[in-house]
């Protein structure tokens, strides 16, 4: 599987990064992004990648940069607006669904963990150390919109962000964490219905409310409503199979610190998560 996520990868590489480099650089935009999303594929360090002896005996041909390079080279705005477009082209090359499901996946790391970017917050059940993945999922697109914070940042707070970027039109859905007047209103300056679960025996009470959260109460009365609900948990499917793929976004490894890092450690997986996705789909119409 490794293999032919690779070919994949080439071949989206050497389309979009071609001709994109710096002045008098040695190593263009391609050649970085190919060394890091080796290393990405196989779940290791940066420094691994640079070392010739671990690649296959038809790529040792090529001149490799060394760790400090591509290191200083990762963090230019240039390589990463290059890495997220090749993510974006991935995302819209299958329309989109009408219903979208928000939603965020805890990133937990030691607690005994010097990195200073992370924070204590709520994970899955139980307060943990780290960072946490928020992001919005479509059925058909996979992870349309995400980003990346650390543990201690509530949901319905990053979700103004996600909505900001989203397409305009269809329905949002979330838990009850999402059920607040702020989202309803981002929600529909971008012309989306924001579904959320009511909280569990918490009334709208006498004061005043978004007309979109009212809509919303109205829709969970109905059929249609509940079946929105109930098919959000697709994306505790989608988060489910973004771990579990090969080559999958597993618990962060130790050389994975600092926000920046996990960013690109996420995009990285992101990309090869979408890869995945799409030669899925077509095997199952081949």
């Amino acid at each position: 599987m490794e293999a032919q996520l690779w070919k994949q990868v080439y071949k989206l590489v050497t389309k979009m990064a071609k001709g994109k480099t710096i002045k008098r650089a040695t190593y263009t935009d391609g050649d970085i992004i190919l060394t890091y999303m080796w290393a990405v594929i196989h779940d290791r360090a940066i420094y691994w990648a640079c070392k010739k002896r671990n690649w296959p005996i038809y790529y040792r041909r090529r001149s490799l940069p060394n760790p400090s390079t591509m290191t200083r080279r990762l963090r230019r705005p240039q390589l990463q607006k290059l890495l997220h477009e090749m993510e974006k082209s991935l995302v819209n090359r299958l329309p989109r669904s009408v219903c979208r499901w928000i939603d965020g996946k805890p990133l937990a790391i030691g607690g005994a963990s010097k990195d200073s970017e992370s924070a204590f917050g709520f994970g899955a059940s139980c307060i943990c150390k780290g960072y946490k993945l928020y992001a919005v999922g479509d059925l058909n697109q996979g992870f349309v919109e995400w980003t990346i914070r650390s543990m201690n940042h509530a949901e319905p707070k990053v979700a103004v962000e996600l909505i900001a970027h989203l397409d305009q039109g269809g329905y949002l859905v979330g838990d009850t964490a999402y059920d607040s007047n702020k989202l309803y209103e981002a929600a529909s300056k971008r012309a989306i219905q924001l579904v959320a679960s009511a909280r569990p025996g918490k009334a709208l009470g006498h004061r005043r409310h978004s007309i979109y959260r009212i809509r919303s109460r109205e829709l969970l009365e109905r059929r249609f409503g509940q079946s929105l609900i109930i098919a959000r948990r697709s994306i505790e499917r989608m988060f489910g199979n973004l771990v579990c793929f090969p080559c999958g976004l597993k618990p962060l490894p130790h050389w994975v610190r600092t926000l920046h890092r996990v960013r690109l450690w996420v995009r990285g997986k992101m990309i090869l998560y979408h890869l995945w996705r799409m030669r899925n789909e077509h095997a199952k119409f081949a």
